[in-house]
Formats: C-alpha cells, structure tokens, sequence
C-alpha cells in the first residue's frame, strides 16, 4: 500500500515523497504522514473506495470553506489538475497540511482549553451558518432524535443478543446497556417535550475528540468534516463540550463548559440562547437514544477494538451520570450565560 501512495503522490500531485508512514487512527480511512526530500510534511488520507469519493469531495469542500472563514483547519493540497480528491489514479485521496506537535482532546477538556475550544467553536458555526447548502432555522428541538426508531434498534439488539448462545464480555455489557437505554426511553421522550425551538444548519458533522487536534491550551485545527447538511448546533456543541472523556474526570467540567460557551457566544452573538442553554440536555437524550456503539459487535465486528470497547462505557456511564444531574447543570448554565 504504501507503494502505491508514494506512486499516486509522485503522479497525481507531483510530490516526490522520501518517507510515508502509515499513522494508525481513523477507521473510514488509511492515514500516512508523507515527508519529502526537503522535509516538508502532508497528511495523506486514503479512502476505502472510488464509491465514497463523491461524499468525501464534499466533506473536503466544507473544510475548506470552514478554513476561509477563519477556522483553524489545515489546508488540502491540490492535485496537479486542481482537484481537492485524487480519484482518477488507484488510490482515491486527499492531501492535507501535517500538524505537528499537537494532540487530540480525547485527555479531555481542562482550564484554559474551555474558551479556546468556544471561541474556534463559535466561529465555525457563524462561518458555516452562511453555507449556501441551507439556511439555518429554527425546528422543533424535538426532532433531535426519532424515539420510535430508537425503540426498534435498541429492541432489536436485545433480541440478537438474546438468541446467542455465548457472548464475550462486551457483548454482555452491550446487552445490559441496551436494556437500562431501552427502560429510559419514555424519560427521553419527556425530555424532547419539554425542549424549545432549536437551531438547525450546516455543521462540522463530526466534531468528536480525535478530531480536535489541541496545541497547549490552544486549537490547533479541526479535522475530518462530513459533508454539509443541517443538524441541531445544541447536538455538536455537546459532542466536544460533554465528551464523555471529560465529564468523567471529576466536576470540574460545571465551570468549563459554562466558559466554553460563553467565548462561544462571543464569537456567534446572534445565535439565540436556547441553543446553548439546551446543549447539554440535547446531548444527553441523543446519546441515551443512540445504539452506537452498543450494535458493533453486531453490524460492524472488525471495528470493535479495546479503545471502541472503552469509549462505549464511557459514553453510556456519562450519559447516565448526565440524566441524574440534568436539573443541576440546566441551573448552572442559565446562571452562568444570563
């Protein structure tokens, strides 16, 4: 494969590598570190197949646009032709600025990094609330997540659980979780009922841990974009700001996240409070909603890994410690943003 790269490299973008090192994080893609003869560095991400090109043009279209409005996201590099995506050649492909001597926020939020991460946070939002792909509105915070589907998936996991014979440990704690999640599905429901008109519009899709790449208490860039379409800003800013890695440090994320979003707000002072006053409980019933990863060993059992495994408890841990102290943390940001 990786001869291949360095082929593709050498005739697609006319650069001539002297070292490609595969780098191994992402599961949609094979990633390598590239250094040419004169030292410079790219980030080369290779896609799995011709037929996810198109998705993945689109996904490199909005990074770059978000980087035009600002946003700390590395450049793509062109091929020779122009194209953001190399799809003509063997290997489907997208060449990216390396950054260097950064790190992922999958340690988890702390001091001075809550701001930071608000202010780029904001600003991407206020740049991508001009995508010409929609407009953003106002929709019933209800529509957040769809409980009648949930019910099905997380029935449905029951049921395939319960039909085999022997399950490993995961898959045993999968079972459990999938159960607790289904008995607090009529919970959720009253927590959608009770939410406002939130905002919908163009976001980053994806905005996780692994891709926050954070320099000190600075954001160093913002990775991997999905391609553009409207999704509930409340439901991105709680992916970073109540990643289940840092609220289960300890509380020190009650006076964080207040500070995230707040520089948040800065950066989009149109944006109306609701949307991140709701966050947190947005948060919380999409991921008591959610069978991911609940269903891999099911649907997808190449991808579970011990990291998955151990994301997977958190993430339900933390949404359950979430659902307990919603009441408490609704108080401390009306508090701390009026």
């Amino acid at each position: 494969m990786i001869t291949a790269v360095a082929g593709t490299l050498i005739l697609a973008y006319g650069v001539h590598p002297a070292e490609v090192t595969q780098i191994p994080v992402g599961t949609a893609t094979w990633n390598y570190m590239v250094t040419t003869r004169s030292g410079r560095r790219y980030f080369a991400k290779v896609y799995l197949d011709h037929a996810s090109v198109e998705r993945e043009r689109q996904a490199v279209e909005l990074a770059a646009f978000a980087r035009s409005g600002g946003v700390p996201v590395p450049a793509v590099h062109p091929t020779r032709e122009g194209a953001l995506v190399e799809e003509v050649g063997r290997l489907p492909m997208s060449l990216w600025e390396y950054v260097a001597d950064s790190e992922t926020a999958e340690g988890g939020l702390a001091g001075a990094r809550w701001p930071a991460v608000g202010t780029v946070l904001g600003r991407l939002h206020r740049h991508l609330g001009t995508h010409p792909a929609a407009v953003p509105r106002l929709r019933d915070g209800a529509g957040v997540c769809d409980l009648k589907r949930a019910r099905a998936r997380f029935e449905r996991l029951v049921s395939e659980y319960g039909r085999r014979g022997r399950l490993s440990p995961f898959e045993e704690w999968a079972l459990d979780a999938a159960r607790q999640r289904l008995a607090l599905l009529d919970r959720v429901a009253v927590i959608l009922d009770g939410l406002p008109a939130l905002t919908e519009q163009v976001v980053h899709g994806d905005l996780a841990a692994p891709n926050l790449l954070l320099r000190g208490d600075k954001v160093a860039a913002v990775v991997d974009f999905q391609p553009p379409r409207p999704r509930y800003l409340a439901w991105e800013v709680a992916r970073i700001g109540c990643d289940p890695r840092t609220v289960l440090l300890g509380d020190e994320w009650l006076t964080g996240l207040p500070a995230l979003l707040a520089a948040y707000r800065d950066e989009y002072p149109g944006l109306p409070l609701d949307d991140l006053l709701c966050s947190v409980t947005v948060g919380c019933a999409y991921t008591l909603a959610s069978t991911y990863p609940l269903a891999e060993p099911l649907d997808d059992p190449a991808a579970v890994d011990a990291p998955l495994e151990a994301y997977g408890r958190a993430r339900h841990e933390a949404a359950l410690m979430l659902l307990d102290r919603l009441p408490e943390v609704e108080g401390v940001l009306r508090d701390a943003l009026r």
